[in-house]
């Protein structure tokens, strides 16, 4: 490649890894308008954030078609395609993230506003300042190409499942003392295991960022401890 040619890759994969962190931006605003929506029954907030997610799905196809067009007219090899790939595939993650966010606001318009379960949203709460540090801390690692930080991350999941684990036990214990509390808690239990989804694709994106640095996947095995997998399966959109 000449220098001109160097010059306009350079600004191409800086392009992606600008465009990377704008939606990353955006699906944490989303996370924590809808988790914010569903403590406050705040209909009006939750149409908001269901509205929001379609300027993320835009952007995450922008990248793709971008990451397409640069590997086509550059024909990157080794490092280069590697974090091209890597846009693409967090880019993919954080459009699941903001789907998981807006499924939870959906569900705001149909809860109940005079069940308030106090210490299940306080729960869900933490779950949420979780998944939000763990995006935070992957994008970084994203950004600065910090392999330490991806693997951090990458081993912090259990965490996450620890508290969705103990909200589920929560919740069913409101359904068994009141069969009343059943529809609610139902939705709640979905968008407890949205919260702790986002987990998971902050973990992918911690493999992504491990695989763009190192150009080889983690062999670990993966840490889950989720134990209601079986059991609730989360509405997508």
């Amino acid at each position: 490649m000449g220098e001109h040619t160097h010059k306009a890759f350079d600004t191409d994969l800086q392009d992606l890894a600008r465009m990377v962190a704008e939606m990353g931006g955006m699906a944490e605003q989303q996370i924590s308008d809808a988790t914010e929506a569903l403590d406050r029954r705040d209909l009006v907030a939750a149409q908001q954030v269901v509205a929001a997610d379609a300027r993320i799905d835009a952007l995450q196809r922008e990248i793709e078609a971008k990451a397409v067009l640069t590997i086509t007219r550059r024909q990157p090899m080794a490092v280069d395609l590697r974090d091209i790939v890597a846009a693409m595939r967090i880019s993919n993650d954080l459009e699941r993230i903001g789907d998981l966010a807006k499924n939870i606001a959906k569900r705001v318009v149909v809860l109940d506003h005079e069940f308030r379960a106090q210490q299940v949203m306080r729960g869900v709460q933490h779950m949420t300042e979780l998944v939000l540090s763990q995006i935070k801390d992957v994008l970084d690692a994203y950004a600065r190409r910090d392999l330490q930080k991806a693997v951090a991350v990458w081993r912090a999941d259990e965490e996450i499942d620890a508290v969705n684990n103990s909200l589920f036990r929560e919740l069913l214990t409101y359904m068994m003392e009141d069969p009343r509390n059943i529809g609610i808690c139902i939705h709640l239990l979905f968008c407890a295991k949205n919260i702790e989804r986002m987990g998971d694709h902050a973990t992918n994106i911690a493999e992504s960022v491990y695989f763009m640095i190192e150009g080889k996947s983690l062999t670990d095995e993966r840490p889950k401890g989720d134990t209601t997998s079986s059991t609730v399966v989360p509405f997508d959109a």
